[in-house]
């Protein structure tokens, strides 16, 4: 607390808040394609909606504190001792996992004088990516997509930043993310120890933004798959695969179109925060974040023409079923032409009294069949 008790302004926002922050906690769950509305219109400005409980979900804090020469790396097991990193002259991230304690981030969002209504948003998982630049610090939130080796659904993580002069605060839904690089690249003495805070966070976007090719990948192999599976056997368990599919890529396209804007805005950030070292590098993330968005925008095309696909397919399975049915249709037509004409019961008949009568009305039919099928392979209709 030393650092922090040395500031009048800080010892007064924690002894006598000016905006409580109080809790809302849904009965419902949050579902990843729908979002209920949390936030009652009774609800006060800076109002944390909770899902579920407050008190058993698991929070894991780590910091990394490093210059060029220096370097620490811990797990904080108490949030007091995040608070001496405040005010000191090397490079501090402190990454959050897990918003199960709210009071914990509300204490720590004190202690770096983060704004209630950031406390609120970075508990708003479902918002769009965005960036505000608040003078003293910048808040960052975008989405981590991620495959995980368990289940074939996309994970989708709403990340949060608070990037000040020399700390970088991220939050995170859950514990565990793709930063291991990242962390490998500070314990190594590498270039992110050179920069500061802002070039910290350029590397975290940037991870994110790599992560959604490999994502992309696995995409596009389930699109192959599903296409393969129309052509050869479309059923009505695909078009359901493709309604997934495609409510997942509207979805997507709602998580990374937003983080080409805030990309952008950091970029051309008027902010003393951000050095002029760092745009080059959030540039370059820029381009990253407009491929993604192509390939994006490519996959929704060709999951939106898996429907014409797939009615192609019965339309196709149809037709040749009745093309079975027309050439057998077809074939018995004339035989019961000719077996209905000796049925009739007239009493003079020249061939009913003939000895091979019979006989010949069979080589008769067996002729015309053959006739017939003659004719469909020449016309190539069988």
């Amino acid at each position: 607390f030393q650092p922090c008790l040395a500031s009048i302004s800080w010892c007064d926002i924690l002894m006598h808040p000016l905006h409580p922050i109080s809790l809302y906690i849904p009965d419902s769950p949050m579902s990843r394609h729908r979002h209920p509305l949390l936030k009652r219109a009774s609800l006060p400005p800076g109002t944390v909606p909770v899902i579920g409980s407050t008190s058993d979900q698991p929070v894991r804090i780590t910091v990394f504190d490093y210059d060029a020469t220096h370097f620490e790396e811990k797990i904080v097991g108490k949030i007091s001792e995040c608070f001496p990193f405040r005010d000191t002259e090397t490079v501090t991230w402190i990454n959050v996992d897990g918003l199960g304690n709210p009071k914990l981030i509300e204490d720590l969002g004190k202690c770096f004088t983060i704004h209630p209504l950031i406390i609120e948003d970075i508990f708003n998982t479902w918002q769009r990516p965005k960036m505000e630049d608040q003078e003293q610090y910048i808040y960052l939130n975008l989405k981590m997509l991620s495959y995980p080796d368990t289940t074939k659904d996309i994970k989708i993580e709403h990340i949060s930043m608070v990037i000040g002069h020399n700390f970088l605060i991220s939050f995170q839904e859950d514990i565990g993310d793709i930063f291991d690089p990242v962390r490998e690249r500070i314990r190594k003495e590498g270039r992110i120890r050179k920069f500061g805070p802002d070039y910290l966070a350029y590397a975290l976007i940037d991870g994110i933004v790599d992560n959604y090719f490999t994502v992309l990948e696995k995409l596009e192999e389930q699109i192959e798959d599903l296409e393969e599976e129309l052509v050869a056997n479309p059923s009505p368990a695909s078009i359901q695969k493709v309604n997934l599919l495609k409510k997942d890529m509207i979805f997507l396209r709602k998580s990374v179109w937003p983080l080409r804007e805030m990309i952008n805005n950091l970029e051309q950030s008027e902010s003393p925060l951000i050095q002029e070292s760092t745009r080059i590098y959030l540039r370059d993330v820029y381009n990253h974040t407009i491929q993604v968005i192509d390939t994006l925008e490519t996959f929704r095309d060709l999951v939106s023409g898996m429907i014409d696909i797939y009615l192609s397919g019965l339309s196709y399975k149809m037709n040749e079923i009745m093309k079975v049915l027309t050439l057998i249709a077809t074939i018995f037509i004339p035989l019961t032409f000719v077996v209905g004409l000796y049925g009739m019961n007239f009493k003079h008949m020249p061939e009913i009294e003939w000895e091979y009568g019979y006989y010949a009305v069979l080589v008769v039919l067996a002729v015309m069949v053959a006739v017939i099928l003659t004719y469909y392979r020449k016309k190539k209709w069988i």
